[in-house]
């Protein structure tokens, strides 16, 4: 029953940064842009962030998406706000082992509503949609 509540906790997180999203939009002036979609299920993404100094100091996403994409999207904007891009880039890592249901290190990074999209895993086609944001940003921070 626990593991039962826990789950629908996760999905209305979830279904609430669908329904609301978190940093929808995009940045004027000097932000790097990076576009990326996922052929297989026709998620779209444009990220926009805002590094200087090493700090990605704002992020935003455009883009469209099943749920599981567009949250993900939320959620990862929301979290890497104000870390360095050393701290942005070991959260993606420790996404990907979520994703891949490796065992993952939380450390002192705070995963906060991350963590709802845990039990994607079980679903291997739904991976691709939860990740092509990390993937997005991974790739502009690389740059």
């Amino acid at each position: 029953m626990a593991s039962n509540n826990l789950d629908n906790l996760y999905r209305q997180v979830i279904m609430d940064h669908y329904k609301n999203p978190r940093n929808k939009g995009s940045l004027e002036g000097d932000s790097l842009v990076i576009d990326m979609n996922n052929p297989t299920c026709g998620d779209r993404i444009h990220l926009t962030l805002q590094v200087e100094d090493g700090i990605v100091k704002d992020a935003k996403f455009d883009g469209e998406g099943c749920s599981i994409s567009m949250s993900s999207a939320s959620m990862m904007t929301q979290t890497i706000k104000g870390k360095s891009v050393e701290e942005a880039m070991k959260l993606a890592s420790i996404f990907s082992d979520m994703m891949q249901g490796k065992d993952y290190e939380e450390d002192e990074l705070d995963l906060g509503d991350i963590e709802a999209l845990q039990g994607v895993n079980k679903f291997p086609a739904r991976i691709k949609c939860a990740t092509l944001a990390w993937k997005a940003m991974e790739k502009g921070l690389k740059e």
